[in-house]
């Protein structure tokens, strides 16, 4: 890189950490992409201010194709590069912004991590039921399962929440958002059995507590605890995948629209506003779909 490329970044950075207040650790992803692109450029253009849109399509496919930088990485180097000459532009010292008829390369939406419908099997069957805990966590494995709860939304149950009678949970999503979610006779079972035997074992002395599933101390179980407890259980059911707080949510998801479930469904149930956030689980089932075409067909 040469020096006039290394005022030129250095200037830019400056004069955008006056103007954006941006994070140390940004600046230094912004340094470092320019600084590559810079070395880049100098083989072929004197300055960085003398690349064209010609050029800078050039490096964003030799970042793809040669270096094998994800579409994301490259979106944000495009990025940076935008702010770059648009601060240039402003001052006078280019003519034309290079990166205005470049599009951003395209990310995609990733798949949500899911688990087979097995797996699902095998995680509801690892707590020992015979125990206050272990009955605790099948009942919200299964409640999770069944209703597609988000984490928090499961720990933050209280008992004026279920409605056993209509088989229905009532949850408040984000946004203060209000929903009835069915949850089925299995889940009900494992809950009317939870509430009479392991439920006031944990409550101990808060007979007060109104909370659904309380922690060993008898209080609101926070989300970090539960997401402990499903990596527990997980373990002990020999699932090796990676697991999120989401997964049975995604889970549920998935496994309804394999079945056929119709996505507006699937979005009320979720809370979902917008119908986009859910169209990600038909990805899902398409790419189910080809590998189950793939690992069958004789001619796959």
């Amino acid at each position: 890189m040469n020096a006039v490329d290394q005022q030129l970044i250095e200037r830019y950075l400056d004069a955008v950490w006056m103007e954006r207040g941006l994070s140390d650790s940004t600046l230094s992803s912004y340094a470092q992409d320019l600084k590559l692109f810079a070395r880049w450029s100098g083989e072929r253009v004197e300055s960085l201010l003398k690349v064209d849109d010609i050029r800078l399509r050039e490096y964003l496919g030799y970042r793809l194709e040669v270096q094998k930088s994800s579409a994301r990485s490259t979106a944000r180097f495009l990025s940076c590069c935008r702010g770059f000459y648009a601060y240039f532009l402003r001052e006078g010292q280019i003519s034309e912004d290079p990166t205005a008829l470049v599009e951003s390369p395209k990310q995609g939406r990733p798949l949500p991590k899911s688990l087979t419908e097995t797996d699902v099997e095998a995680l509801l069957g690892a707590p020992d039921v015979e125990d206050p805990i272990g009955l605790r966590d099948r009942t919200m494995l299964e409640v999770l399962y069944a209703c597609g709860l988000r984490v928090s939304e499961l720990v933050g149950l209280a008992l004026g929440d279920v409605n056993l009678r209509q088989g229905v949970v009532r949850v408040m999503g984000k946004g203060g958002k209000e929903r009835l979610v069915p949850m089925g006779d299995e889940a009900a079972q494992w809950l009317v059995r939870y509430v009479k035997e392991a439920r006031p074992q944990l409550l101990k002395q808060q007979h007060s507590s109104d909370v659904v599933f309380p922690s060993t101390r008898g209080k609101q179980m926070t989300r970090q605890t539960f997401w402990h407890r499903i990596k527990h259980w997980a373990l002990v059911a020999d699932i090796h995948k990676e697991i999120s707080p989401h997964t049975l949510r995604h889970a549920f998801a998935t496994h309804l629209i394999n079945h056929g479930a119709d996505l507006r469904v699937v979005q009320l149930l979720l809370g979902h506003s917008d119908l986009s956030t859910t169209q990600i689980y038909t990805h899902v089932a398409i790419e189910r779909m080809k590998s189950l075409h793939s690992e069958h067909h004789p001619r796959a």
